[in-house]
């Protein structure tokens, strides 16, 4: 991606700045509200995001598809805002959404972004899912710092009034959780399997 006039919105991660640029994103139930501080609307934050995105050799995508019509394609395509606006996202989710609801909403997001592609936006189906996926951002809230450098997205903070993560309870050390709940868990968990071994066995 080096040849001059190849791309359009940046720089190959070979030609950006030998030092990294950090932002911070807000987020407001899923929505991106502000770009270091200062308040975006959608248009703008994308706007800027590729500038800066693009500057930093972010955002490069190669890929081969499925058309379709049936046959794949191969394209190279540049999305620095996009990139680091799903980067960002990912990250908060990560905290602020509980386990069974970022499992499922993974493959949701394959079968939206396929509805999308196939130009299927204004269906039940879409907007049953835009609905899902509106709910299950209530509580993503917060922001992100993250290091650009040389085509890559970094995170470097997480803060959220609605995180699920808390130290106090994952910790190895003297902690609020009793790990002694551990062994019963366990024991009630393997459970299933421990029957289906005696039962190799010839035990039960």
């Amino acid at each position: 991606y080096n040849k001059k006039g190849f791309l359009e919105l940046g720089v190959s991660p070979e030609e950006a700045p030998d030092a990294p640029t950090y932002i911070t994103i807000h987020f407001e139930k899923g929505i991106p509200t502000a770009l270091n501080g200062e308040e975006l609307d959608g248009v703008s934050m994308v706007t800027k995001l590729n500038e800066i995105g693009g500057a930093n050799g972010i955002g490069i995508a190669d890929i081969v598809e499925n058309r379709l019509v049936g046959m794949k394609s191969r394209g190279v395509y540049e999305t620095p805002g996009g990139a680091i606006l799903y980067h960002a996202h990912d990250k908060l989710e990560e905290i602020c959404l509980d386990k069974q609801t970022a499992h499922y909403k993974e493959g949701v997001g394959q079968k939206f972004a396929e509805l999308v592609y196939d130009g299927l936006w204004f269906t039940p189906l879409r907007e049953a899912l835009s609905a899902f996926v509106e709910s299950t951002q209530q509580t993503v809230t917060g922001d992100v710092k993250l290091k650009l450098y040389k085509g890559n997205i970094i995170t470097a903070a997480i803060t959220s009034p609605e995180t699920l993560y808390s130290e106090n309870l994952v910790t190895f050390e003297e902690s609020d959780y009793d790990q002694k709940d551990s062994q019963g868990f366990i024991n009630l968990w393997g459970l299933p399997d421990t029957v289906l071994a005696l039962r190799e066995q010839g035990k039960l």
